[in-house]
């Protein structure tokens, strides 16, 4: 009977210093890789800026958080990126926007100059249906079918409702067979001048001063 206690005992004390052991590795690897995965995204974020303000000589000067409550009482949180020039001149901002598309949340990044006029846009992150929402990310670049660049929300057809689709009265043209998700890019779009401009109501702001690559909160 003792011996079958202490196998059991040795047995119990073996799995508890694997699981020990396991949990230390795992934890190590997630650090690892979280690392890593928070310097590419802030790669991918700095290399977004640049193509949506359409210049490689620019700086950011602070990152602005604000967080809107929809009409659903829905807390959304944007981020506006202020740039300017290599001589501090301001250039606009590039706004992070998030809304939910057609197969779930759609991430744009939208560059404004200081009249809100659109500079340039990426898509940051999205769940949308390939070769159909997925054209988002080209579909309304210069140029394209549905062409935004240039264009200012704020001087729309219906300034109150934005850029829209041509099915809702607009100006722009959908993606073919994705109106859902056509809509949704251009309400993040409208979302972002909105907050870029001041034009939400329901808004608080959080600013962030950003000076020799180091944060520094504004009291």
């Amino acid at each position: 009977m003792k011996k079958l206690e202490s196998s059991l005992l040795n047995m119990v004390l073996v799995l508890v210093g694997v699981a020990l052991i396991m949990g230390g590795l795992l934890a190590l690897v997630n650090h690892a890789t979280h690392e890593k995965i928070d310097q590419q995204a802030e790669k991918a974020l700095a290399d977004g800026i640049k193509k949506v303000m359409g210049t490689d000589k620019l700086q950011v000067t602070a990152k602005d958080t604000v967080a809107v409550t929809d009409k659903k009482g829905k807390t959304i949180e944007y981020i506006i990126n202020k740039v300017a020039d290599e001589k501090g001149n301001e250039l606009g901002a590039a706004v992070e926007s998030t809304t939910m598309g057609f197969g779930g949340d759609l991430k744009v990044l939208v560059g404004f100059n200081l009249e809100g006029d659109i500079l340039g846009y990426t898509l940051l992150a999205h769940a949308e249906t390939p070769g159909l929402g997925a054209k988002a990310d080209t579909w309304f670049q210069k140029d394209q079918k549905g062409d935004i660049i240039g264009k200012n929300p704020g001087k729309a057809k219906d300034p109150e409702k934005g850029l829209t689709v041509s099915k809702d009265g607009g100006e722009v043209e959908a993606i073919t067979a994705s109106t859902i998700t056509s809509r949704a890019f251009l309400n993040a779009v409208n979302e972002a001048y909105n907050v870029y401009l001041n034009k939400n109501t329901d808004a608080h702001t959080g600013a962030t001063k950003v000076a020799n690559n180091k944060k520094e909160e504004v009291l």
